[in-house]
């Protein structure tokens, strides 16, 4: 079978193969950024704060878009690469209308129970109302986010990297006008942040869903369905890991904002938003470049084509390490200019925000590996280990380190836990890339 995925990949194939979904989900991290900055600039620090507060739990409703999207992908790229279109288009088609049916049900219980968890997030008397009225808006358009996170990693399958990152652009963009407009023209504060998340996501998934219901010249195409259990158990056994990743950023970044605010306050809670703002487009050049590659891997495994798969491993080994080097470096270069963008009004956030920033950059030395590591192993259908990685790293050793290194070093061990826990996580990673080269032969 003749498609994108199959042949042989060089190092610049391989990258101009990967770029649109690296570009992807930058434009998808830019949703947040650009929210934060108008809201810290034009409604205030309080409205920011609260923002930054209620966004883990927005995120962890979404999650189970990521698991399936990227649990599916692997397991469809196999059937393809093993000549099972049928097969292959029901599991695409069977996985998205579940999607569908969970996010209806995600978005009424988020919106009735949206107060109570802002207030046991530790929001403020101050910041809880805003808490509430940007978080209510954003989950009336939840099925599209969980839509858009999905289709993500299924343009790619389908071979459309391509009109996946138009999508994806076109949604940014109409994020970033739509900011301007509501937030810096019309002062609408957090409701008018709220609105222009919410329409961008819309546009995000729902032309993909368009897209794939009507007929189109791709590999995969939405139909009637044959009920196959086995295969929605198996995508998400395959996407636990990035179910593991997206629940447990959302509770350890809760969990970060409790201690913040027991520790610094208003002002930690928003430093911690401007490093996580300029993390998200950071880390997500990683995912995006494990998302790329994970159908060509799972192609090639369904294919038995031992050799290629050996020969993405190593380059993708070689790329990851070369830039997660220079993002630390430019971390270090952009944190000042980044910080006075975002908190520059603010003498004492401003300074703040520097020395977390200055710390938490040495950290995107190490995630590169860990998130290609789970990706690797989710493409090639080893969920187990996977979600080992992904748990290991985003949960265990964060939680760990978030509430040890504070008793030791203050407010810096907050800032200090990041680069602790990918380090620890690092070990995990090596140590099974090691053990399984017979089994799969790489």
């Amino acid at each position: 079978m003749n498609t994108s995925l199959s042949g042989h990949f060089s190092y610049g194939k391989l990258i101009r193969f990967v770029l649109p979904s690296v570009i992807m989900m930058v434009f998808t991290s830019i949703y947040g950024v650009v929210d934060g900055y108008f809201v810290s600039n034009y409604a205030g620090s309080s409205q920011f704060a609260a923002i930054n507060l209620i966004m883990p739990f927005l995120q962890l409703l979404s999650a189970l878009g990521f698991m399936i999207g990227a649990g599916g992908t692997a397991l469809v790229s196999f059937y393809l690469g093993a000549g099972d279109a049928k097969r292959a288009n029901n599991t695409f088609s069977l996985l998205t209308y579940t999607v569908i049916a969970f996010g209806l049900i995600f978005t009424v219980s988020g919106i009735l129970g949206l107060g109570k968890v802002a207030a046991l997030l530790g929001a403020t008397e101050n910041m809880l109302p805003y808490c509430v009225k940007y978080g209510r808006i954003v989950l009336a358009a939840l099925v599209p986010f969980m839509l858009q996170n999905m289709f993500q990693s299924f343009m790619v399958a389908a071979g459309k990297p391509r009109l996946g990152l138009f999508v994806t652009v076109l949604s940014g963009i109409t994020n970033m006008v739509l900011d301007y407009v509501l937030v810096g023209l019309i002062p609408l504060g957090v409701t008018g942040a709220a609105l222009a998340t919410a329409l961008s996501q819309c546009v995000g998934g729902i032309i993909p869903l368009a897209y794939f219901l009507l007929p189109n010249k791709s590999l995969l195409r939405l139909g009637k369905v044959t009920f196959d259990g086995g295969s929605i158990i198996k995508a998400c056994t395959n996407g636990s890991s990035e179910f593991v990743t997206n629940i447990s950023m959302s509770v350890v970044s809760m969990l970060y904002n409790l201690q913040l605010i027991k520790y610094a306050g208003e002002n930690g809670v928003s430093a911690y938003g401007v490093i996580m703002y300029v993390s998200f487009i950071f880390v997500a050049v990683f995912i995006g470049y494990s998302m790329g590659t994970a159908p060509i891997i799972g192609y090639n495994y369904g294919a038995g084509n031992v050799k290629e798969l050996k020969s993405l491993l190593k380059k993708s080994l070689i790329i990851i390490v070369v830039a997660e080097i220079s993002m630390f470096i430019l971390g270090e270069i952009l944190a000042r200019p980044i910080a006075q963008i975002y908190v520059g009004y603010d003498p004492e956030l401003m300074k703040l925000t520097l020395t977390a920033f200055g710390i938490y950059s040495a950290s995107y030395l190490i995630s590169g590996l860990n998130i290609f590591a789970s990706a690797f192993f989710t493409a090639l259908s080893n969920g187990r280990i996977s979600a080992i990685i992904s748990f290991s790293r985003t949960l265990v050793f964060q939680v760990l380190t978030v509430m040890v290194l504070p008793l030791i070093l203050g407010i810096k061990g907050i800032w200090w836990a990041t680069f602790t826990a990918e380090l620890l996580a690092a070990i995990v990673s090596v140590f099974y890339i090691v053990r399984m080269k017979e089994y799969y032969n790489y």
